[in-house]
């Protein structure tokens, strides 16, 4: 069926910010699901088209393809996960079925074949007609090729083996007059082309007990018929898209088809054989030219206890692919074998095959009985990391390998990393003579404490696995170079970047005559501040590029040379941050002239904006542009000096822009018209005077309408530090906890977000001399109504809540998601996410305490607002919930019922199986209506609802939300 497409030049426009503000209406709880925002964005290689998904919050999205020359633009209804094809001649995308035929599915709870499934769709650009399959699975595109397109789509269950040569009609197309994927897309029969059957007598197999399908071949720009192979559970295409691995797993019925790995010739449009008959195959992958293939294998029964797995190579030439390697094999230790969670890789050069081993685990003991057996886990204090943290970790640790590395043309294997030295890193993409290999063995047990391991680092001689130590027991990470030549680590301690020359054997402290500080300037917490990063190295290693507080060093590895400023200071003198932007994530080194895209942010006016800078030119960073907006996720087509880029302030969406000049780049979208129906708000920057004589700033957020003859209440949010963040777009959505601002500003609240520094050993002190003072600031304004002020935060903001209410009054109302009440026994409690002790985080990071509970009990009595509850008089609602990996919700539990016995005003919710951040939608949808009802209620004197007043009892749950008044 086809239709036609209309493109249209889009020629809408958001109205003036300054519009009869007052006549506009407040956001509510109904504008969530409509609220858009920008998904998936790319920009084609050539640079003349862009697209983008516009996604709602809950609902169907749409995908925009846009010329950038002309401005002519194609709107796709559920179109999502698009890939423009690297000749830029088409763009592929998945369309998603409608999100109410899901969402009644899911009512219906019908079974996952019977879900509605997602169709294809393909475009070629600039012309008039979508392509689109029914029911497909996944799709490929060559990852350096163009051409090709694979697509594996479902067998219908009524669908017979065609006759040999059969053809079928081809794919529908449509227009835009038609929404993508409608009805009548559903169904739509396959053109064969050529079956594998046509192109080989035997038909390619696979693997037993996938679920299978027919995998169609597609040749895009050409009249070439598509080619079918059916029953194909699994896919890769090489990289030049010259070649496709695929395994096949036919059903008995069909006795001409023959199960097994077949490689599939682009070009002669043929399948040739790799591996016959039944297995399990994984793990597939090319060398950077397509010509050489590699895999794992196992013959082994699906029922074997314990399945053996072979690493199979295949170079031209060869009739088939060969088992490269085995258990056996010369160069695997004994006991142990080919591990079928190690991906292979080969290098750039195609020299080397690395893959992963393992030590062989005993099979399951099947005399065992299961209900007669005990249920334990046992703690011992010698053990490596504590209980929680390895079951946490424990499917991980079953799939654990070890590098290693195969010679095709020498036929032999290295073991390169095992339990004594176990990760290691290639460098040059696995053409350099030596990798970096690290262990921190013997020194995990103090990770209970320290939050972090020590680490040993060896240079890792590739040919023969010889290692050698370069530096033991550091307090920090190490890093190998672009080209090989240094292993590089940075110092906690020492606060300095050092380099290790392999070929001499050579240290040096490579940062020493660098005469600024290179670590967190700005670092409150009781440990070792944190280095500003690395901006890259230069070709062959011949620099490295390290980052100050606001410029880059450019910094010679031998540490012969001395450091040089490439920004000229700019960064520094005008307090703005300057980063390299990486614009195209192949690149793994700069090259000399090179020109930087450098991202900048001022600290005084937190404006955003870009400079660029050639390398080795003497004139500095070049100003592009600045403003008060914040930018994000800029990319470049790779043939054409052309941007898209997102940016956003408080008021504007973070819509896509496009173009030559990103000063003058053109916006290409128009996502959320309809806040201009509503009252929104403005954002500025406050400074004040804190309680220890420091000077600190804060956002302030004020309604649209805003009018200084009014008295507004007030609702002050914080977590640390939170100004960088003065042009963020603040979308109205349900949140996972954190302070819902847009949507209270827009309903009358003033709302403060104050930055925060902290003293070690008294977190709550510093946060009662920045937030009160604050509060008490914003106060002697007329336009403030310091009798209805409240406090919002989660988790670290959470605690700090806790702490105010038993150190002033001055706050009418307080919610504290997942809180810290008592630090003596959170202190030696387990984050369940990651199964780790919590006594790092007081002794060196975020509670800030900086000695053990021993040492200093009197710091985590003080700082416990559990030990001051009697002080407390400000009504408090508590969200703890039961499936919080982060802090134990029996914390929640110890406020609410010391409080409760003290008769103080408190709740608590507890969202059942919930995270520490709510992560259900519904979930996030209820408490943004429960905390406007809760400060409404205090702050604005609306009536108290029944969850509030009464209470909601066990027997009415989920009957009864208790909202009503």
């Amino acid at each position: 069926m086809k239709r036609s497409i209309r493109w249209f030049v889009s020629l809408s426009v958001l109205l003036p910010l300054g519009a009869l503000a007052q006549s506009k209406k407040p956001l509510d709880h109904t504008v969530y699901d409509g609220w858009q925002s920008i998904g998936t964005k790319a920009i084609s290689n050539n640079g003349q088209w862009a697209i983008y998904t516009i996604t709602p919050q809950e609902g169907d999205a749409t995908l925009v393809i846009r010329n950038l020359k002309n401005g002519q633009q194609l709107d796709v209804p559920r179109g999502t996960a698009p890939v423009i094809t690297e000749d830029s001649r088409f763009v592929v995308f998945t369309i998603k079925p409608f999100f109410k035929e899901v969402r009644q599915a899911r009512i219906k709870k019908k079974k996952p074949d019977e879900m509605p499934k997602d169709s294809l769709g393909f475009i070629e650009l600039g012309q008039t007609s979508i392509t689109k399959v029914a029911a497909v699975k996944s799709f490929k595109t060559p990852e350096k090729g163009s051409g090709l397109l694979a697509y594996l789509v479902d067998k219908p269950k009524t669908d017979t083996a065609a006759a040999k040569g059969a053809k079928k009609p081809a794919p529908a197309k449509t227009g835009a007059g038609e929404p993508a994927g409608t009805a009548a897309d559903k169904d739509i029969p396959r053109n064969s082309g050529t079956t594998a059957a046509d192109a080989d007598e035997d038909t390619p197999g696979g693997s037993a007990g996938s679920t299978a399908g027919d995998l169609v071949i597609h040749y895009l720009g050409s009249n070439a018929p598509q080619d079918t192979v059916k029953s194909v559970t699994s896919y890769t295409i090489s990289k030049p898209g010259n070649k496709i691995v695929l395994v096949t797993n036919p059903p008995k019925k069909d006795s001409l088809a023959k199960p097994g790995v077949w490689l599939w010739d682009v070009a002669g449009r043929k399948a040739d054989t790799l591996s016959r008959g039944h297995g399990s195959f994984v793990q597939f992958v090319f060398d950077e030219k397509g010509q050489q293939v590699a895999y794992l294998g196992s013959r082994d029964s699906a029922k074997a206890l314990q399945k053996s797995f072979s690493l199979y190579y295949y170079k031209p030439a060869q009739d088939s692919a060969h088992i490269a390697v085995t258990r056996s094999t010369a160069g695997i230790p004994q006991k142990w074998g080919v591990s079928e969670d190690g991906i292979p890789g080969f290098s750039k050069n195609g020299e080397r095959l690395f893959f992963g081993t393992a030590p062989i685990q005993p099979p399951k003991d099947t005399t065992i009985v299961e209900f007669e057996v005990a249920k334990v886990d046992i703690w011992n204090y010698q053990d490596d990391y504590l209980q929680p943290m390895q079951l946490k970790n424990l499917d991980r640790d079953l799939k654990k390998n070890y590098a290693a590395v195969y010679f095709p043309q020498q036929n032999r294997v290295v073991q390169l990393s095992d339990q004594e030295m176990e990760t290691f890193v290639i460098a040059d993409e696995g053409n350099a003579a030596y990798g970096l290999g690290t262990t921190d063995k013997g020194q995990r047990v103090a990770l209970q404490w320290t939050g972090s391991t020590l680490k040993t680092a060896y240079a890792v001689n590739i040919n023969t696995g010889e290692r050698r130590m370069v530096v033991e027991k550091l307090d920090g990470n190490f890093f190998i170079s672009p080209k090989g030549r240094f292993i590089y680590w940075f110092s906690q301690p020492f606060g300095k970047w050092f380099c290790y020359e392999i070929a001499t054997a050579n240290s040096s402290d490579i940062s020493a005559a660098i005469p600024v500080q290179i670590t967190d300037e700005e670092m409150d917490m009781p440990d070792y501040p944190g280095p500003y990063g690395i901006s890259g190295w230069l070709e062959n290693d011949k620099y490295v590029y390290i980052n100050d507080r606001y410029d880059i060093w450019q910094t010679d590895p031998t540490g012969k040379e001395t450091p040089v400023m490439i920004t000229n200071g700019l960064g520094r003198k005008t307090k703005t941050v300057l980063r390299n932007v990486r614009l195209n994530r192949e690149d793994r080194f700069f090259k000399p002239k090179q020109s930087l895209l450098l991202e900048a942010q001022s600290d005084s006016s937190k404006f955003g904006g870009f400079y660029s800078l050639k390398l080795n030119d003497k004139k500095g960073p070049q100003l592009i542009v600045m403003g008060p907006y914040s930018y994000q996720g800029t990319e470049k087509a790779k043939q054409a000096d052309v941007y898209l880029f997102q940016r956003a302030n408080y008021i504007e969406s973070p819509d896509v822009f496009a173009g030559a000049n990103i000063a003058s780049a053109e916006r290409i979208s128009r996502i959320n018209p309809q806040q201009q129906q509503y009252n929104w708000g403005t954002a500025e920057l406050i400074k004040w005077d804190t309680y220890n004589g420091k000077t600190t700033e804060g956002i302030l957020y004020k309604p649209e309408d805003f009018d200084p003859n009014k008295r507004y209440p007030v609702l002050i949010y914080f977590y640390e530090k939170l100004t960088d963040g003065l042009y963020t777009y603040q979308a109205p959505a349900p949140t996972p906890s954190r302070l819902n601002i847009s949507f209270f500003v827009s309903r009358g609240y003033v709302v403060l977000a104050p930055d925060i520094r902290y003293e070690n050993g008294r977190p709550g002190k510093s946060a009662y001399d920045y937030i009160v003072s604050g509060a008490e600031a914003l106060a002697k304004n007329p336009w403030i109504d310091r009798s209805n002020m409240g406090i919002q935060g989660q988790s670290w903001g959470g605690y700090q809540v806790c702490h105010l209410i038993t150190a002033t009054t001055l706050f009418k109302a307080a919610w504290a998601g997942a809180p810290v009440a008592n630090m003596t026994s959170a202190y030696g409690g387990i984050r369940w996410e990651s199964g780790m002790n919590r006594q790092f985080q007081y002794e060196h990071t975020q509670s800030r305490i900086g000695a053990t509970l021993w040492e200093k009990p009197e710091l985590y009595i003080e700082n416990s607002p559990l030990f001051h509850l009697p002080k407390v008089t400000t009504p408090l609602a508590i969200m703890s919930n039961d499936a919080d990996g982060a802090v134990p919700w029996y914390q929640g539990i110890e406020m609410f019922t010391g409080l409760r016995r003290l008769g103080k005003p408190v709740w608590l919710l507890n969202y059942n199986n919930e995270a520490h951040n709510l992560i259900q939608r519904q979930n996030r949808k209820d408490i943004q209506i429960r905390e406007q009802q809760f400060f409404d209620h205090f702050l604005k004197g609306a009536p108290a609802p029944q969850w509030l007043s009464k209470g909601v009892p066990a027997t009415e749950k989920g009957k009864n939300w208790g909202f009503d008044y």
